[in-house]
């Protein structure tokens, strides 16, 4: 048979084990058993998913998920994380359009500490949304800041997905954790900016209120929540840069840091302990059941001869990489309007990175942009996760064309970063360049 052939049945009982509303993980856990008994003699190829599992639970590179996710775990359940906002709403002040500027810088924040996209937005829009309403805020200026908080969770660092997609592709995860920083905190910047001039433009869409300024004393003293959690994200970026640590030494250190600052600041309840520990357990398991999948997925297109015929036709292909790249990543965009990131990772990745290595790509920066993209693609209209997720937490009479008019504005933000870094490469490499 021939291996298009065989994708093309892949992908068919793929997206029917998607379609069905199995989650991702025990989908694609299904699909190799499926995959394997049919291509790979029968039952004596289902010690390739235990060998893969052994793999991936016995692989060091992939330790900083757990931690990433735990460190992420007790700033949320122990509050912290909204004492860092209250603490940036002092210094925000009457600035135009301040409800919205706070959202975004919430969900930068919840990118920092959380990492978990769907839940950051369900969070901003049950807290934000009542007030914003009541404040006069239009839908537009409403929602659509909710969206793009939420879709930074995906791309700031410390980023849980980018250790998951830096593992799959077999990419340096610490030039992946660092090349990531300039471009997120870009389309943050296009955010903000975007939401300060349209609220000068149109005050009637975000109109003032009166507030009482933060003196100078509070905004010091709100400094005092919002410099240790820098202090926190530095010692896990920070000491990768510098070479000081691997990315599991810093997850680890950021963990027991963030251990320690809410210990100080008196927030580690037992309650917040046992939800930390049990959601980080939850979390963390499912991650490693789609990694396994995954790399039991590459293994059986190699074994198919699907990756060498994906390698020579990208080699082969008269066109330019640069438009190979495009493509790929329209593909990335147009799988964001129904599958989850897990899903688009797991399917695209083993298919992509062999041409992307056969043509000479640098394999740090195709990742960056495909983190962008898949951020991009949670809010891509008419059918991104996140835009169902703000449905579920909107009140009734927000529509779901509501919904998708404010989110076109952040997509085309996430689109000009996109092309930002395709266009510019060292946006993504400068920084992993002074690496040492």
């Amino acid at each position: 048979m021939e291996w298009y052939y065989i994708l093309i049945i892949m992908f068919t009982i793929l997206m029917v084990l998607f379609f069905t509303g199995m989650p991702v993980a025990f989908a694609f856990i299904t699909f190799n058993f499926i995959g394997i008994y049919i291509w790979m003699g029968g039952t004596s190829g289902f010690m390739l998913v235990v060998r893969s599992a052994f793999n991936v639970l016995n692989n060091f590179i992939l330790a900083p998920i757990p931690l990433f996710v735990l460190m992420g775990m007790i700033l949320f359940h122990s509050g912290f994380g909204w004492r860092v906002i209250d603490s940036l709403d002092k210094w925000i002040g009457r600035m135009p359009g301040r409800l919205s500027l706070l959202s975004v810088l919430a969900g930068t924040v919840f990118a920092v500490i959380s990492g978990v996209p769907m839940g950051t937005a369900a969070m901003l829009g049950s807290v934000f949304i009542p007030e914003m309403r009541n404040r006069g805020y239009s839908k537009n200026m409403t929602i659509g800041p909710i969206l793009g908080g939420g879709s930074l969770s995906l791309i700031i660092p410390p980023s849980a997905m980018a250790v998951i997609v830096g593992g799959i592709a077999e990419v340096s995860i610490a030039h992946l954790l660092i090349s990531i920083i300039v471009p997120g905190l870009i389309l943050s910047a296009l955010f903000v900016i975007y939401i300060f001039i349209f609220s000068m433009l149109h005050p009637e869409e975000a109109p003032k209120y009166m507030v009482g300024a933060g003196s100078f004393r509070e905004k010091i003293k709100a400094l005092s929540y919002i410099i240790p959690l820098a202090a926190v994200v530095f010692l896990v970026t920070g000491v990768i840069f510098f070479g000081m640590a691997t990315p599991t030494e810093a997850a680890a250190t950021g963990a027991l840091a963030s251990f320690i600052l809410v210990a100080v600041y008196r927030k580690l309840s037992r309650g917040a302990l046992k939800k930390t520990i049990l959601e980080s357990a939850r979390v963390t398991v499912m991650v490693m059941f789609i990694i396994v999948g995954s790399i039991a997925f590459s293994q059986l297109l190699a074994f198919t001869g699907c990756t060498h015929a994906l390698a020579r036709l990208g080699s082969e292909a008269t066109l330019s990489p640069i438009v190979v790249v495009i493509l790929m990543q329209l593909v990335v965009l147009i799988l964001g309007f129904f599958m989850d990131l897990m899903g688009i990772s797991m399917i695209t990745i083993p298919i992509f990175m062999p041409v992307i290595n056969a043509l000479g790509i640098n394999p740090v920066w195709f990742c960056t942009l495909l983190l962008i993209n898949l951020g991009t693609a949670l809010i891509t209209p008419p059918f991104g996760l996140l835009l169902f997720t703000m449905k579920g937490v909107a009140p009734k009479d927000i529509s779901m064309l509501d919904i998708i008019y404010a989110a076109i504005p952040y997509f085309i933000m996430g689109i000009i970063t996109i092309a930002l870094v395709l266009c510019f490469p060292g946006l993504a490499l400068w920084l992993p360049g002074f690496m040492k």
